[in-house]
């Protein structure tokens, strides 16, 4: 019974650590999102001290914002972060010195943190200081929170994402193009608040040409993310939408018009020629290590279908997010029209599915059963 208390009580710490580490979001990159929370388990089922949270990329770490708040009553408390605290210096100092030097006695995390430059040494210089650490308490919710984070030190490439809204025979526009609206307004919402919580967004220039969208985030409070568009010879117009408000990061082939890219650059953009190209396409690899260099921890990729079906492709994809209107539009532009399979085994499965229903919507969210564990 003693045990199933401390796990509990361990449990609620944690899950308000993680609570205030989503304050992060949007903001932090490259960094993880963290939050840390100081309690006085002197006190039956632990008394609340403090909390902090890493709010922006080169501000003071989690730790440190809730070390500050606390003061002298730090000293002999126990320390919740959902990732390891650092053991280097990086834009900040070291979190192992601070939480040593405030006299705390123990620390609980969620994880170690996957950064080779620190991978358990942060844990290891608080033991060495006689500081009690307890890892692992919720981890996989903690190892979610941060799969981007988790893709970018393990693999040099973010977190990918694909959504679409289509209809119910899987399509995501009339032949002709057309595709507003497939899904309702609640759908919609939800959607902008994906974009809010991604670092960056990728479309291709079909959807910059069919619909010519502003690619914010717009009746939800968030912030905007980096808007990404696969041009292979930039022919998204001059006076486009995407341009405005700058965040914005093209990938060209290798002899893009040479004007427009400067034109294009003048509106605040980022214009990245990709050297190696196979076909008509480019290659997808690339442009993730590219945006991994960039800061870009996930990344949201929105269409259209040949963007989709090129990431679908690389194996690169880590997660849907599809939103399924009542609608069957017939003939019509498809999800995945450019992807082929020769056998069913083939095929792409989905693991820790959900389904939720969203106004008249349904929206489908799942991971491959291919994408590499967490």
């Amino acid at each position: 019974m003693t045990l199933s208390i401390e796990r509990s009580v361990r449990d609620r710490y944690m899950r308000m650590a993680l609570s205030f580490a989503l304050r992060g979001t949007g903001a932090v990159s490259p960094n993880p999102r963290v939050g840390c929370v100081l309690v006085d388990e002197s006190v039956d089922g632990g008394k609340l001290l403090s909390w902090g949270y890493h709010r922006q990329y080169g501000a003071p770490h989690a730790e440190t914002d809730a070390l500050k708040k606390a003061g002298e009553r730090a000293r002999g408390c126990t320390l919740y972060v959902n990732l390891e605290p650092c053991a280097h210096t990086g834009k900040t100092p070291p979190c192992v010195n601070a939480i040593i030097d405030a006299g705390v006695s123990k620390v609980v995390a969620g994880m170690k943190d996957p950064n080779p430059g620190v991978n358990g040494a942060g844990f290891k210089a608080l033991e060495s200081a006689g500081i009690e650490v307890v890892s692992g308490v919720l981890e996989e919710e903690c190892r979610w929170m941060n799969r981007g984070f988790i893709r970018s030190m393990t693999m040099g490439r973010p977190w990918v994402t694909v959504k679409a809204a289509v209809s119910a025979d899987g399509r995501m526009a009339l032949e002709n193009g057309e595709s507003k609206w497939i899904s309702g307004s609640e759908s919609r919402i939800r959607s902008h608040l994906l974009r809010a919580g991604n670092d960056a967004i990728m479309v291709g220039v079909g959807t910059i040409l069919s619909d010519n969208p502003a690619l914010s985030v717009r009746d939800v409070d968030g912030p905007s993310p980096v808007k990404v568009i696969v041009d292979r010879e930039l022919r998204t117009p001059e006076d486009a939408k995407v341009l405005d408000g700058g965040k914005c990061v093209f990938f060209t082939g290798p002899s893009p018009d040479e004007n427009r890219a400067e034109a294009i650059a003048r509106r605040g953009a980022k214009v990245i020629r990709q050297t190696e190209e196979t076909g008509a396409y480019i290659p997808i690899d690339g442009i993730l290590r590219e945006l991994c260099a960039l800061g870009v921890n996930q990344l949201m990729v929105e269409g259209g279908s040949e963007v989709i079906g090129s990431m679908i492709k690389s194996g690169a994809v880590d997660e849907y997010s599809i939103f399924i209107a009542p609608k069957v539009l017939g003939s019509g532009i498809g999800f995945s029209d450019s992807v082929s399979f020769a056998h069913m085994d083939d095929t792409i499965s989905m693991k820790r599915m959900k389904v939720r229903k969203i106004g008249d919507d349904i929206w489908f969210e799942g991971i491959p059963a291919c994408s590499p564990d967490l």
